[in-house]
């Protein structure tokens, strides 16, 4: 919500939208995931998103800080090794529209990473833990588009 709040306060909010929406590639983790869907269930008041995605997130899906966690996700488009998985209060997506693909899903099924066309999104940190994959995924839509 904060990064929602300073795109609009130093009106770059609208140039942002408009670069997405030309096809501009954006990779967003946790919060970045947020602002790419299209739709949060359970947004503060007057919360906007940058969109794109066409997706359903649910803020803080885990619960607060203390209930952050780390997990190995299989990740087929990576490869067959998994993915650790840092989760700090962190969302989750409830939902998906035709064009996304669900890329990464935790052992119960729910959806934690996305990509539609040049956009790429996740629920977690791969930073945290050093893995580097999504953003190699990343630089190809970024090549891709160039």
């Amino acid at each position: 919500s904060v990064i929602d709040k300073l795109s609009r306060a130093f009106g770059v909010q609208a140039a942002i939208r408009t670069a997405i929406r030309d096809g501009m590639p954006v990779y967003g983790t946790c919060a970045g995931l947020i602002l790419l869907a299209d739709r949060i269930t359970d947004g503060i008041a007057g919360q906007e998103t940058f969109g794109g995605l066409d997706v359903t997130v649910q803020r803080n899906a885990f619960g607060s800080q203390v209930d952050s966690f780390e997990t190995d996700l299989a990740v087929p488009v990576l490869g067959e090794r998994p993915v650790h998985a840092v989760f700090i209060r962190a969302p989750i997506v409830r939902d998906v529209g035709r064009a996304v693909e669900a890329i990464g899903t935790l052992d119960d099924g729910r959806v934690v990473a996305v990509r539609q066309g040049p956009l790429l999104g996740t629920s977690f940190h791969p930073e945290v833990s050093g893995e580097t994959r999504f953003h190699a995924l990343f630089l190809d839509a970024v090549r891709a588009a160039a």
